[in-house]
């Protein structure tokens, strides 16, 4: 059994912030002793691995909720997409401020250095769980549901015509 700080440490978290999940009922101890300590086991570590995880993704406590009770009819995927639409347009957002700053100072080197490159979004996904497979099975699908934006994506990235070329034909 483990400890509420064990199972925090172990998940890179503090104490509050699990404590906080529990009360949001996202994990629940698996006994609690007759002093009142809370106990947990490894079923409840892989769910806050789970948690962790999606909030890494910047999914709100709700939508974990949902997601992990299945409440209704909530589907993974939608939720997920729906997530990744917003962050693309909170993303478009700050590009449009960048530019309209790089106008002001008249300097447009500044939005090729602060850019997130393949290399970092390759970091992103192995982080959040993705091995070579899923990555071209992500490609697969965000080219057969969105071929412009997966270009416009790939571009994002600083990846050369010729690499795009050959991501979009897996």
């Amino acid at each position: 059994m483990i400890t509420v700080t064990d199972l925090a440490r172990r998940c890179g978290i503090s104490r509050a912030t699990l404590l906080y999940y529990e009360r949001q009922g996202l994990i629940a101890p698996k006994l609690r002793s007759a002093n009142g300590y809370r106990w947990y086991g490894e079923s409840e570590l892989t769910r806050l691995q789970t948690i962790v995880a999606y909030r890494s993704y910047g999914l709100s406590v709700a939508s974990i909720n949902s997601l992990l009770n299945r409440q209704a009819s909530t589907d993974q995927a939608k939720v997920l997409r729906e997530h990744f639409e917003l962050l693309e347009t909170e993303i478009s957002k700050l590009r449009e401020q960048q530019r309209a700053i790089v106008v002001l100072l008249q300097d447009p080197k500044l939005l090729e250095s602060k850019m997130v490159t393949k290399r970092r979004w390759v970091e992103i996904m192995q982080a959040a769980g993705f091995d070579e497979a899923a990555m071209t099975s992500w490609h697969r699908k965000f080219e057969e549901m969105e071929p412009e934006e997966h270009q416009k994506f790939l571009e994002s990235l600083g990846i050369g015509e010729s690499e795009i070329a050959k991501i979009r034909k897996l």
